[in-house]
């Protein structure tokens, strides 16, 4: 029996692993894609369009798929998986390179001078223990005091010290003043963008000038810094307790007509009144002591203190 024509059939079905073009494709196993540099059929496209896309990503997919198959493969819990290289793809960058770095007042010093920085190694030779131990760090070179068995101690040392706890805390010290100097650093490479010290100065004055007159005293009986100056044109002003007839009589037709005039005003709902609240404007006038005080200030009566009198 002749099978030949069988097996042309289905090999007709599948196609070759092997992509063949005119310019071949190129993968990049690292970022899992191809780019297929060949020029668009433009006859065959319009022909088929939907063949045509088809065959293009069979294409592109099996060339991906065989290079990912040519990978070192490591295995792992959830099955073989493969050694991904790095991407040969140059992308643009989605955000723009960062700026250079200010030097810091360190290295302008140094520049100044010709000083030529070098970095420090990680490791040191100990001599005691005749090899490399690390500089820093757990088991560190630094640590050497504070792990030896003997140490001197000077004839004026209190009878409770610690040699190694005095060694653990000079070590400390060093590490936050480094720390400090770091940060400092920092805000002096702000270059333009920090402020001068004479505007740095007038900020924080402002600063502190604003927190002051937030409270009910302006500030009056907060408590001082250290060479703070004394504000000025920060004042509150109160009506004198003693007034003239002709000065009270003008504050209080002022209020009554703002009550007058905020009754006349028309409402949202469209209804307007023109009656005034004279239980309102007699409240606000008197301070919420009723007609009887107001009438009695009138007259010329003694006007009535808020504070009570003390009983003897």
């Amino acid at each position: 029996m002749d099978v030949s024509s069988i097996i042309a059939s289905e090999q007709s079905k599948h196609k070759s692993i092997a992509v063949e073009k005119e310019i071949p494709l190129e993968a990049d196993p690292g970022l899992l894609t191809v780019t297929d540099p060949n020029p668009l059929d433009y006859d065959t496209y319009t022909q088929n369009s939907e063949e045509f896309l088809q065959s293009t990503a069979r294409d592109g997919c099996q060339v991906i798929i065989t290079s990912l198959f040519s990978l070192p493969i490591r295995s792992s819990a959830d099955g073989p998986l493969a050694m991904l290289p790095s991407p040969t793809t140059q992308l643009p960058r989605s955000k723009p390179l960062p700026k250079p770095k200010p030097p810091t007042k360190w290295e302008k010093f140094a520049a100044a001078k010709g000083i030529q920085q070098s970095k420090r190694d990680r490791k040191v030779f100990d001599e005691e223990k005749q090899e490399w131990v690390n500089r820093w760090g757990r088991a560190g070179k630094n640590h050497e005091k504070e792990e030896q068995w003997i140490t001197e101690l000077p004839d004026n040392a209190d009878p409770d010290f610690d040699p190694a706890k005095a060694a653990r805390d000079e070590r400390k010290n060093r590490i936050a003043k480094n720390e400090k100097q770091r940060l400092r650093n920092i805000e002096h490479s702000k270059g333009s963008q920090a402020l001068s010290k004479d505007e740095r100065k007038k900020e924080i004055e402002r600063t502190v000038a604003t927190n002051r007159i937030s409270t009910a005293s302006m500030g009056k009986f907060d408590k001082r810094l250290d060479g703070e100056s004394k504000l000025r044109g920060v004042k509150r002003k109160f009506d004198p307790n003693e007034a003239s007839t002709e000065a009270e009589r003008k504050t209080s037709l002022a209020i009554v007509s703002k009550l007058d005039g905020a009754n006349k005003r028309p409402k949202q709902n469209g209804g307007g009144d023109d009656v005034l609240n004279v239980r309102k404007a007699i409240r606000s006038v008197s301070k919420g002591k009723g007609a009887a005080a107001l009438a009695t200030r009138g007259k010329g009566g003694k006007r009535m203190s808020g504070k009570g009198k003390s009983k003897r």
